[in-house]
């Protein structure tokens, strides 16, 4: 069971961690301290929710058809791989930087409603976590449970860690060299990830 919460933990927050829109507008609402746990809970709370479709969808699905599970590990175990290499890709150009620049304060109902276009309008999050996320899961029977639960959880704490420590991450990741490191840390956690399914397979 801890092997499985800890692949759940550290794939979610690989998956998590890397750039995007999501990410910079909880920055950004985190840096000018408007409504950030608002925007830490609708962020955590989808991708959990997202996370237990997965996770249980494909526990469903792999007893339906036993040759589900395999297939899906190789094809996740390559996803894992491309994503990787993705990551070391972005890691040689040089690395972006998240800068949020400031503006007037937005209403509750207008920043929500941005965070849930940014979460569920993006297709990505469907790959991450119901799709990745849920094959990944299979590998762990009989605790899918705690996979999707860690994988949940990582996802709350690095929300929260983006959110509420905004003010003291801003001025390292806005700083190119920063996301470099942390491309390459992420695509090395992809990669061994994809090799211990491999291996296990």
């Amino acid at each position: 069971m801890l092997k499985a919460a800890l692949a759940g933990y550290l794939t979610s927050l690989s998956l998590i961690a890397a750039i995007g829109a999501q990410n910079a507008f909880v920055l950004r609402q985190g840096i000018r301290r408007e409504h950030v746990l608002p925007v830490v809970l609708v962020c955590a709370l989808s991708d959990a929710l997202l996370i237990t479709v997965g996770v249980a969808g494909f526990g469903s699905m792999a007893r339906l058809a036993p040759w589900l599970g395999s297939a899906m590990l190789y094809a996740g175990a390559a996803f894992l791989f491309v994503y990787g290499t993705l990551r070391f890709k972005a890691a040689l150009k040089g690395g972006e930087a998240l800068k949020p620049t400031p503006g007037a304060t937005t209403s509750l109902a207008a920043t929500l409603t941005t965070c849930l276009v940014l979460t569920w309008a993006n297709p990505h999050v469907y790959l991450d976590t119901v799709v990745l996320l849920g094959a990944i899961s299979a590998q762990y029977a009989p605790d899918q449970a705690a996979f999707g639960a860690a994988a949940a959880l990582g996802s709350l704490s690095f929300f929260t860690a983006l959110g509420f420590g905004a003010r003291l991450l801003a001025p390292l990741f806005a700083n190119p060299k920063a996301w470099v490191v942390l491309e390459v840390v992420i695509g090395l956690t992809m990669w061994t990830i994809a090799a211990s399914l491999i291996w296990t397979a």
